[in-house]
């Protein structure tokens, strides 16, 4: 069984010009302070300034003089030829943007409770911010020296202080999977860290050394004690919480593999259940599943032919 992609993931959309090879280039971030028509995306967590499903953007004034920028690349559909620059800053706290949150009707909004409902433009840049600034706090140090390190390259180098070396962005690659039987039903499971009625796919980080593809047989066998075969990738989409990227796949039953004959980990997983489509349908009122921002809705939908009528959200909420 293959999915093939007719649309974008729902953080896999993007509709601006990253402009990389801007980045290295001496007094970047001041030209984007100075610049009437740079554009900045507030971040605070995974949080940012929404309002009426759209981001509020501030200008380069607004921001502190000491503030880490972050430069996102250039906006694509203006008329002025100069375009506009797009840039982030992780606000340190809310409180001292309430009174521009005020003045635009905005609240401080998740990705994962509004991506879906974002522009193609702006769910672009609100996951490329965040995934940058996730990666900024955990790595104040040289993970090979131990050195205090400062962001350079138009923040997407973090420099050793002590040497200048430098520490680039890392992404942690995880497969996601939809397993079906021989009756085409599909196998979801509960994770321990979700209420006891949420279901989704499987899915679990590749090892060191592992190609994808073994890392769907080994992590399906892993959380359900099933074998697989035929892994057949989908698609991607970055999952910025804090800074991977979900690589889809499906995968088959073993020849001569029971069904019935899974047995959830235990840690991980809790329970696994196989569902129809019929059955799904119906179960929609008892058992909630991923957001419509999450790769495993778009998989199931697909293996469904048919969009899922329910607004469960991250954690239940819009």
């Amino acid at each position: 069984m293959s999915v093939e992609f007719r649309e974008p993931v729902m953080l896999g959309r993007e509709q601006h010009d990253r402009d990389a090879v801007a980045r290295t280039r001496e007094g970047l971030v001041d030209e984007l302070r100075e610049h009437e028509n740079t554009r900045i995306l507030l971040v605070h967590n995974s949080r940012s300034l929404v309002s009426d499903d759209a981001i509020v953007f501030v200008r380069a004034t607004d921001v502190p003089g000491d503030a880490v920028f972050v430069y996102l690349g250039r906006e694509l559909d203006v008329a002025d030829e100069d375009g506009a620059f797009l840039a982030a800053f992780s606000a340190g706290s809310t409180d001292e943007w309430e009174a521009l949150a005020a003045t635009h009707g905005a609240e401080w909004a998740d990705l994962r409770v509004v991506g879906s409902a974002l522009s193609t433009r702006d769910a672009g840049l609100f996951t490329q911010a965040i995934a940058v600034f996730h990666w900024h706090q955990s790595h104040p140090h040289n993970p090979r020296s131990g050195s205090l390190t400062e962001p350079a390259q138009a923040g997407w180098v973090r420099a050793a202080v002590d040497d200048g070396s430098h520490v680039f962005p890392r992404t942690d690659p995880a497969v996601i999977v939809l397993v079906t039987d021989e009756d085409d039903r599909i196998l979801l499971g509960n994770n321990a860290l979700w209420e006891a009625d949420r279901f989704s796919l499987l899915a679990g980080y590749v090892d060191p050394g592992e190609s994808l593809e073994s890392a769907v047989v080994r992590e399906i066998f892993e959380e359900s004690g099933l074998r697989v075969v035929n892994p057949t990738y989908a698609g991607s989409q970055p999952w910025p919480f804090p800074g991977s990227v979900m690589m889809g796949f499906t995968a088959q039953l073993a020849p001569g593999q029971n069904p019935d004959a899974h047995a959830a980990d235990g840690e991980e997983i809790l329970r696994l259940r196989w569902f129809t489509r019929d059955e799904l349908k119906a179960s929609v009122d008892q058992i909630k599943l991923p957001g419509r921002v999450a790769i495993a809705r778009w998989m199931i939908e697909r293996w469904l032919g048919e969009e899922i009528d329910q607004e469960s959200g991250w954690r239940g909420t819009r």
